[in-house]
């Protein structure tokens, strides 16, 4: 029997990249070279999803997508090497304040006019973008990337060997109970590179709420140390 072609149309940022051609027989790790010449994602830093499912490399593609001929649409995820070069380095190191020590000092800052100003100036002039909308009677868990989600000290590589054991198991199960947030004291366009290459958004098994930057922190000085200047989270009353 003749085996008719496929037709791979891979979304990638928000561009369409059509594989025209394919044989049912081929496999997944071949149609990322393709995807590759269109692209310049290197092979290594792809992932292939369809319907929150990765394609695995020797698979073959008539049976990974469970089809034989037509147009297929498919997820790539992955970053090109300029851009990924911003996600291995190390962010810039960030003072922040040591709230966990003297409780009376946090309740001093916390209550000063000038920080409770700028609290105020922060939640009108800081839009947070929703990725998904909170569920109804699920509580809001915040977590950090950098040592939580991320080990960007360690010797590896790539981005995938950085993510701490278990992380989307962890998260998984996190989900049932919680709506997830993504924060870290470094820009907006760090945290979406990082939280891409490791897989995180856009997970068939949970949903990530919305993710937060520097630009949800002011500052503040502590007389403790002398002009030691911190950043505090700013956190949308609402």
């Amino acid at each position: 029997a003749v085996l008719m072609a496929l037709r791979v149309v891979a979304k990638w940022t928000g561009k369409e990249y059509v594989v025209d051609n394919v044989e049912p027989t081929m496999t997944v790790l071949e149609l990322k070279q393709e995807l590759e010449v269109l692209t310049e994602v290197l092979v290594m830093r792809q992932k292939l999803l369809m319907k929150g499912k990765v394609l695995q490399d020797g698979a073959a593609l008539g049976e990974a997508l469970g089809v034989e001929q037509g147009e297929v649409k498919i997820m790539m995820m992955g970053s090109l090497e300029k851009d990924l070069a911003a996600v291995l380095q190390p962010p810039p190191e960030e003072d922040v304040i040591n709230d966990l020590g003297d409780d009376q000092e946090v309740e001093d800052l916390s209550n000063r006019s000038e920080n409770l100003n700028k609290v105020a100036r922060r939640i009108q002039g800081y839009k947070v973008t929703v990725l998904n909308e909170p569920r109804a009677g699920k509580k809001l868990l915040v977590l950090d990337i950098d040592y939580t989600l991320f080990d960007h000290r360690t010797p590896a590589e790539k981005p995938e060997e950085l993510a701490r054991p278990y992380l989307h198991e962890f998260l998984t199960r996190a989900y049932q109970h919680y709506d997830i947030v993504i924060w870290s004291a470094t820009n907006m366009k760090w945290v979406e590179l990082k939280m891409q290459e490791l897989g995180v958004l856009g997970h068939g098994d949970y949903k990530i709420a919305f993710m937060l930057c520097s630009r949800a922190m002011i500052s503040v000085v502590t007389p403790k140390e002398l002009g030691y200047g911190g950043r505090v989270w700013v956190v949308e009353p609402h």
